[in-house]
């Protein structure tokens, strides 16, 4: 039987990049049936929001979504897709693999970095709750929770299990925010006592991000709140080559979307130039996800060849290949 999945390929380099991983997918033979749903800007407005039925009654209709970027605009405009898609259907844990391609030029030649970061998805200052007070003094509240940080800690530590994890380092700003980020790391301990195999550390969101521009092999899995998660992994991106080649997933109970976390690029879309790493390293984690680990290995290990080849390369990554000839070059090395 096919998968049922719904492929979201957004706005921008959104349907190029969406079109090369689909491309990719069905070179690994594994059967897609794909629900295609439109979201762009234009159609945001039509609808009055970032989130149109359609869209939420196709991912809660097949369980798993495959999602190209969508452009948010900045300071006004629609809320965020990527935000609405996460409460809506509860998708609570961000995952995002960090980790070195073979051959890609970045300032970490020498050293190999393999993380995995965490970051609880649902609350924190990304709630949206905010109010002008009076004129130009505006408040914004930051909501952190018991049960949500349960949560995301819980699935951090069962993933680190699971796959052979040593350490988890909980990164937070408790020495300011005592209360909030307070309870944010008394649940991270209290799931880390229940995990003795796993090792456990805690560091303030501000060395953290130093120690991991000096020493950035030195990190396992990382479990953060939500604005410090959205950051540091921003951060982590660009040790390994930036955002174009990082995957991301958000996963809940009962859903899971994987996303490329790079934005729509309009300023090449259209023009067969993007590089479509990002999407199709998170179709990766959706095999996986599926129960799909051989495609999923064999789709890993081409795109590695690929890279360490160097010959088929876009040009954000130095090279000089369009989105087709990169994807042309995975399916040759998928074999």
């Amino acid at each position: 039987m096919a998968y049922k999945i719904t492929l979201i390929p957004g706005d921008g380099i959104g349907p190029e990049v969406s079109e090369a991983t689909v491309r990719i997918l069905a070179a690994t033979g594994v059967a897609i049936e794909w629900e295609r749903v439109e979201l762009s800007a234009p159609i945001i407005e039509q609808f009055g929001t970032s989130l149109p039925p359609h869209v939420l009654e196709s991912v809660e209709r097949t369980g798993v979504g495959l999602k190209g970027p969508v452009t948010t605009p900045v300071a006004g405009g629609f809320k965020s897709v990527n935000v609405a898609i996460r409460k809506q259907l509860d998708l609570f844990a961000n995952v995002r693999p960090v980790f070195t391609l073979p051959g890609l030029k970045t300032r970490f030649q020498d050293v190999k970095i393999d993380m995995v970061i965490f970051r609880e998805n649902t609350e924190d200052l990304y709630s949206g709750l905010e109010h002008e007070v009076v004129k130009d003094v505006v408040e914004s509240l930051k909501i952190i929770t018991r049960f949500a940080s349960m949560r995301i800690a819980e699935y951090a530590f069962a993933y680190a299990r699971k796959n052979g994890r040593k350490k988890v380092t909980a990164v937070h700003k408790a020495n300011i925010m005592k209360l909030s980020d307070g309870l944010f790391i008394r649940c991270c301990r209290e799931v880390a006592s229940v995990y003795p195999d796993v090792a456990y550390n805690e560091l303030i969101v501000d060395n953290a991000s130093m120690q991991l521009v000096m020493r950035p092999e030195t990190f396992d899995v990382l479990l953060l709140p939500n604005l410090y998660g959205d950051i540091v992994s921003d951060l982590a991106a660009g040790l390994v080559g930036g955002l174009g080649v990082v995957p991301g997933a958000n996963m809940g109970e009962k859903h899971a979307v994987f996303e490329a976390v790079h934005g729509s690029a309009p300023d090449i879309a259209g023009k067969g130039l993007a590089n479509p790493t990002a999407l199709m390293s998170s179709a990766i984690l959706m095999l996986r996800h599926l129960g799909e680990r051989t495609a999923a290995d064999r789709l890993q290990s081409a795109i590695a060849a690929t890279y360490r080849e160097g010959t088929h390369l876009t040009s954000d990554v130095g090279g000089r290949a369009g989105t087709n000839e990169f994807t042309d070059a995975v399916i040759r090395h998928l074999g």
